[in-house]
């Protein structure tokens, strides 16, 4: 049986590029933590694995591959540039 209009949910654009963004900054969060004897510090994913745990959660879902992607790729540029959450122990 085909669906009507209204059962079908859609999304406008801003939702699209709202979700776009906010994917992009949580990929990109990390959590450094520093020990004293060391010079870097150990890199945490932290935005990556909230990011996920969000895109597994929600309701209006766009598509996940590009979710995934998304994530993906502004955790790899969030490990590359210069910020984030340092903590010192």
């Amino acid at each position: 049986m085909p669906k009507t209009k209204k059962e079908q949910q859609t999304e406008l654009d801003g939702v699209f590029v709202f979700k776009l963004v906010l994917y992009v900054l949580l990929g990109s969060l990390w959590l450094k933590v520093h020990s004293d004897g060391m010079s870097t510090g150990v890199p945490i994913p932290i935005g990556l694995v909230v990011g996920l745990i969000f895109t597994s959660h929600e309701h209006f879902r766009i598509d996940r591959k590009i979710e995934y992607a998304t994530l993906v790729l502004a955790a790899l540029i969030g490990l590359i540039a210069p910020y984030g959450l340092f903590v010192g122990l």
